[in-house]
């Protein structure tokens, strides 16, 4: 039996190749992922243990800015006196180090990376963990001088001598570039600029005195977490504290953040593949067993029994794994290599050669494709065990065709029933947490009810998709329909691949399209502003911008708008730690909101802060509630609520409680904060036309400003909608892909199995053409009858989907018909292009040879 297993591998061996293509593209994007960011990981576990000082003073981070560059949170430089007559500290160091900045060059662009990464100034002194070294010119010699890293200045085209204007919190300077330095390590793509450590803290944060941090290097024998004890006992509790091991854990768990979306989105193509992969397999080894009835039966007749057969066509799908996952690995690791390029383009510079290939990838490797193929191949073997001796002697097969689909229609309905009414339960829920539960479960279970119902509906849905084919291509026509319903089975497993990927295109378009409604819908009733003054990324800017904006011809009402972390205590006990906006004075004139308690000036006057009225009741809170807030830096007011809104707006286009308050409170509070938006009306008898011109003008200085009206602000949003959606669309052209596979499978091994029926075809006048025509159409109804299920289910999850967001505030529900339109007809191109090859070996078939097939 292991010998004529093997000898039906190999004989099969081109039937089983597409089926072995789906297992290498799942187990590629599996492997692949694992290894780049395993990769990544220890490339900067290593980069961080080597540059880390043995401890690290800094000031309390017990709130995290929600946007890069916010206020910078400070130490007293002369904490690094203190610390250095500490027992066992060998030296200490007074830190600088800002992200809240912009580098401009004489041609007044952008010095900073645009993939993302930070422009950071820091002070410059040299030691042995030191992630660069001097590599041209000279280290900076008081104000006026700076140095920048090599990678930035080669792609940025700045050279020693270049002038560069620095904006910073405290104002902007100017200096000259005056060195070089180079990475001694991996440069994770941020730009760095050293300036002369005697004047950073002037130039970066307003005041010589202050610093961002004190590094300390333990002496001979004492280890790091003795010398922060020791240090810590010195300085007190003002300050938080860290080893070079726990400096080195927080910047990998902030780095995780990011390695996380590049692991997880390569894991969900690798899901579609598996999933999509599981129809495909499962419908190649149930038309081999088919073809294989009269081999089975011979064998049945030669003494093997039912166990000994299912055990031949299990080893045949382990076989199948391991040949697909051994080639998926090698897959894996060069799309690894591939990614470890493309890092590159965005500036942060990996080596190939130090790839990491962990014993844990080849394992999740052939778990995957072995499991996999297993899985898929079980029922199949099942169902080849049950021929008999008989079956030798007659055409008689065991595909199913004739076989009820009683078992199917009740699994397929309590199943079916069970998904309805947890999507029911959604669409009805109160809370946006048990109704995205609840969706879930929904979609798991009306997708398993249409994988396993599909057969049901291939006759009706067909029929009516083909209905159109006998008038318009005759008798051609008429067989094609035919041939799709002759196995209802084989039918619906080779269109539910297509199903899947089409389902969640179908959902997710309209969630996309129903995100970018409400949005709009938002923006409209909320922004009356003219014109919006923000940075390209999001950070915050300087004090000069409000001053030129504020002189620019035209310009009128300015409003300022700040955003800081905080946390409150609210009267039900709850510590809500969010982010919240500040205003200036003139809210009222570029901001539309609804009060239902009190009004702007009660909103944002000092001491006060106002909430959605929703929040507030959730948690105890009304108007004169006076609730302890923290802010950055361990500062605590006691602030009293002055107004309550009815802000009826998407959680992340507002944040959690709806919270803002006034620009005097912040700054009481949060010395430093800088500015994130800028509203700006027009002054009375402006044109509007001419003052955008005018603040454009105005701010060529900054180019890392972008002056928007209301069209522009949407668009905006509607982008970053976009980028979910275009990994959508890119998991559909995965499955797609494995689709199209899986119908020309189908359809190869349906036209060996018809052989003899395509020879007598020929035969009685059936042309070449229209044998090729009859295979596209019956590939084109089978693709088309996937689209309308998968697109049909999609729609559904959708409008439940909708439901959920509407929870959060994304209350607007569109449907995106023209999308749906050109998938239906993208998916009859995809049956005609599926049908290309088995078409044509068709149509080449010798009518006699044919005839004699056995």
């Amino acid at each position: 039996m292991l010998r004529a297993t093997l000898r039906s591998f190999l004989a099969h061996k081109g039937r089983l190749a597409l089926s072995a293509l789906a297992v290498v593209l799942s187990v590629a994007f599996v492997s692949g992922s694992l290894i780049f960011s395993d990769t990544v990981t220890r490339t900067f576990d290593r980069l961080f243990a080597s540059t880390a000082a043995d401890v690290t003073v800094g000031p309390k981070q017990d709130l995290r800015s929600p946007v890069p560059g916010g206020a910078v949170q400070t130490v007293p430089a002369d904490l690094a006196a203190r610390v250095a007559k500490v027992g066992g500290v060998a030296s200490a160091h007074a830190d600088v180090s800002v992200q809240n900045i912009t580098v401009i060059d004489s041609r007044n662009r952008s010095v900073g990376p645009t993939t993302g990464a930070p422009t950071i100034a820091t002070s410059w002194y040299m030691t042995d963990r030191s992630p660069v070294e001097l590599t041209s010119g000279h280290a900076p010699r008081g104000a006026g001088e700076a140095l920048l890293d090599a990678d930035t200045a080669d792609k940025k085209h700045v050279r020693v001598g270049d002038r560069l204007t620095v904006q910073a919190q405290p104002g902007t300077f100017r200096v000259r570039v005056v060195g070089i330095a180079t990475f001694r390590t991996t440069n994770p793509g941020a730009a760095l600029v050293f300036l002369d450590g005697a004047t950073a803290g002037k130039q970066l944060l307003g005041s010589a005195d202050r610093a961002t941090a004190v590094s300390v290097d333990a002496a001979p024998g004492v280890t790091d977490p003795e010398l922060k004890r020791r240090v810590g006992a010195a300085v007190g509790g003002g300050y938080e504290l860290r080893t070079a091991a726990e400096q080195a854990k927080s910047a990998a768990a902030n780095l995780g953040g990011f390695l996380d979306v590049i692991k997880y989105v390569m894991l969900g193509f690798a899901g579609i593949a598996v999933l999509v992969g599981i129809f495909l397999i499962v419908n190649t080894f149930s038309m081999l067993i088919a073809q294989r009835t009269r081999e089975l039966g011979l064998l049945r007749a030669l003494g093997a029994d039912r166990r000994q057969v299912r055990r031949s066509v299990l080893l045949e799908a382990l076989l199948l794994g391991v040949v697909g996952s051994t080639l998926g690995l090698a897959a894996g690791i060069g799309m690894a290599y591939g990614l470890i390029r493309l890092m590159s383009l965005f500036g942060m510079n990996l080596k190939a050669t130090e790839m990491v290939i962990g014993w844990g990838t080849p394992v999740a490797a052939y778990v995957v494709g072995v499991g996999v193929t297993f899985v898929a191949a079980y029922l199949p073997a099942r169902r080849a065990a049950t021929v008999s001796p008989m079956s030798a002697l007659s055409d008689a097969e065991v595909a199913g065709v004739d076989k009820p689909l009683t078992g199917r229609a009740v699994a397929g309905g309590v199943t079916g029933l069970a998904g309805a009414a947890a999507l029911a339960g959604c669409v009805t829920a109160t809370k946006a947490a048990p109704a995205a539960s609840l969706l879930g479960l929904g979609v798991v279970l009306t997708l398993i009810a249409v994988v396993i119902a599909g057969p049901l509906l291939v006759r009706p849905v067909i029929r009516v998709l083909g209905a159109a084919f006998p008038a318009l291509f005759g008798s051609v026509g008429r067989m094609s329909q035919r041939n799709a319903l002759r196995d209802p089975r084989r039918t619906g497993a080779t269109a539910a691949a297509l199903m899947v990927g089409l389902a969640l295109v179908g959902g997710m378009s309209v969630a996309s399209a129903s995100m970018s409604a409400s949005f709009d819908r938002q923006i409209d009733r909320t922004l009356g502003a003219d014109y919006i003054v923000q940075s390209t990324n999001f950070t915050p800017f300087s004090d000069d911008v409000r001053r030129t904006v504020l002189a620019t011809d035209g310009a009128g009402l300015v409003v300022p708008q700040r955003i800081t972390p905080l946390a409150v205590r609210m009267p039900d006990g709850r510590r809500v730690q969010t982010a919240a906006a500040a205003y200036g004075r003139g809210l009222d004139e570029v901001v539309h909101l609804t009060y239902t308690r009190g009004g702007t000036a009660s909103a944002l006057a000092d001491g006060r802060l106002a909430m959605d009225s929703g929040f507030a009741r959730d948690h105890g809170a009304r108007i004169g509630s006076v609730l302890p807030v923290e802010f950055p830096g361990g500062r605590v007011a006691r602030l009293t609520v002055g107004a309550l809104t009815n802000l009826d707006s998407p959680e992340g286009f507002g944040t959690q409680g709806g919270i803002f308050l006034g620009l005097g409170t912040v700054d009481t509070y949060v010395p430093g904060a800088q500015d994130s938006v800028l509203y700006v009306n027009a002054a009375p008898g402006t044109d509007r036309d001419a003052l955008r011109s005018s603040l454009e003008s105005a701010l060529k200085p900054y180019p890392q400003l972008q002056v928007r009206d209301q069209a522009d602000y949407k668009k905006l949003v509607h982008d970053q909608i976009s980028v979910l959606l275009f990994l959508v669309y890119a998991l559909l052209g995965l499955a797609i892909v494995i689709a199209v596979l899986g119908v020309v499978n189908t359809l190869a091994l349906s036209v060996v199995e018809r052989t003899r029926e395509i020879g007598l075809l020929r035969a009685i006048g059936l042309s070449r053409r229209q044998l090729r025509r009859m295979i596209r159409l019956e590939s084109v109804v089978i693709a088309v009858f996937g689209a309308v299920l998968g697109l049909a289910l999609g729609l559904v999850w959708g409008v439940c989907g909708q439901q959920v967001l509407a929870l959060r505030g994304l209350k607007e529900l569109q449907v995106p018909w023209g999308t749906i339109v050109a998938v239906v007809i993208g998916s009859a191109v995809v049956g005609v292009v599926a049908a290309l090859l088995p078409a044509l070996r068709a149509s080449r078939m010798n009518v006699l040879a044919a005839i004699a097939h056995e």
